[in-house]
């Protein structure tokens, strides 16, 4: 790995993402994590002259399913790199009239509603209760919402994103409930990767595409595979114009509870935490472990 400068921004979404003139002097990195790989190399270049990394979520050619991503590894990866924010594209269903399809949304919340992932990096006799009353970064959120504004597409600021386990869609039963506990989207993969950068103090936060109104909606078309890709590919000039915008405005981080979401969520004495745990998670817990 070549990598002199630690990159302003990691980008988690599709692989055609990459895909654009601007992003310049590539090159694919591997690395190691505790956890095992991320989904696929990561691709480190440049955008607005800076160092940006890149990470297709559900590896090369979309072959992994929302059950099936490491997320972990992926978002240990980005740290190994130095990333300190994190944008995660996303593909979502709009559970209110005023989501439309072809709209970007920057939510504010987040109920996790799977049940197979590892939701967290730590265990094995390092207790950890890491605070997300506000699961996304307020200060990029609120900056990727001005960025996308600006490229002229109706977003929004705000609502409730819930992640189901997929990989199938929803039944009507099951939209018209989210519906009724306040929900605004629906996805399948922010949870637990919000959970896992707060745990790893990174700032996150989501450019969610609408691409469909679930299957709640009376007069629309319910929610198809051809649906979604036929809207990401339109959205995908909006996404790559939104990058670049924002990263040509960020300078390093500013001061951000994000960077210091572990300096009161570790329980554990810090005598009894293992060896073998403490070199594991190194990365993550060196500063509070002095």
């Amino acid at each position: 790995m070549t990598m002199t400068t630690k990159p302003v921004l990691g980008v988690i979404g599709g692989s055609g993402l990459y895909d654009f003139p601007a992003f310049t002097d590539v090159e694919k990195v591997n690395p190691e994590t505790p956890f095992g790989k991320p989904s696929a190399p990561i691709l480190l270049g440049k955008l607005a002259g800076k160092q940006v990394a890149f990470l297709a979520r559900h590896g090369i050619g979309h072959s992994l399913s929302p059950s099936e991503v490491n997320y972990r590894a992926n978002i240990y990866a980005l740290k190994t790199l130095g990333v300190e924010r994190i944008i995660s594209i996303s593909a979502c269903g709009s559970l209110r009239e005023d989501f439309a399809p072809g709209h970007i949304v920057i939510p504010s919340q987040l109920f996790d509603y799977t049940h197979l992932r590892k939701r967290s990096f730590f265990g094995e006799g390092l207790v950890v209760h890491v605070g997300v009353a506000d699961p996304f970064c307020q200060q990029l959120s609120t900056t990727l919402y001005q960025v996308v504004t600006s490229t002229g597409v109706t977003a929004h600021m705000g609502g409730a994103m819930i992640t189901i386990e997929g990989p199938r869609f929803s039944t009507k039963a099951e939209s018209n409930a989210y519906r009724a506990w306040g929900m605004s989207l629906i996805g399948m993969t922010t949870s637990p990767e919000a959970f896992l950068a707060r745990e790893a103090e990174m700032c996150y936060a989501v450019m969610a595409h609408v691409t469909d109104y679930d299957v709640w909606h009376q007069s629309e078309a319910s929610v198809s595979v051809e649906m979604v890709v036929k809207t990401l590919h339109e959205n995908t000039e909006i996404a790559q114009k939104s990058i670049l915008e924002l990263v040509a405005q960020l300078g390093e981080p500013e001061p951000c509870t994000c960077q210091h979401a572990l300096e009161n969520a570790i329980i554990t004495s810090r005598k009894v935490i293992p060896e073998e745990t403490k070199k594991k998670l190194h990365l993550l817990i060196e500063k509070y472990l002095e």
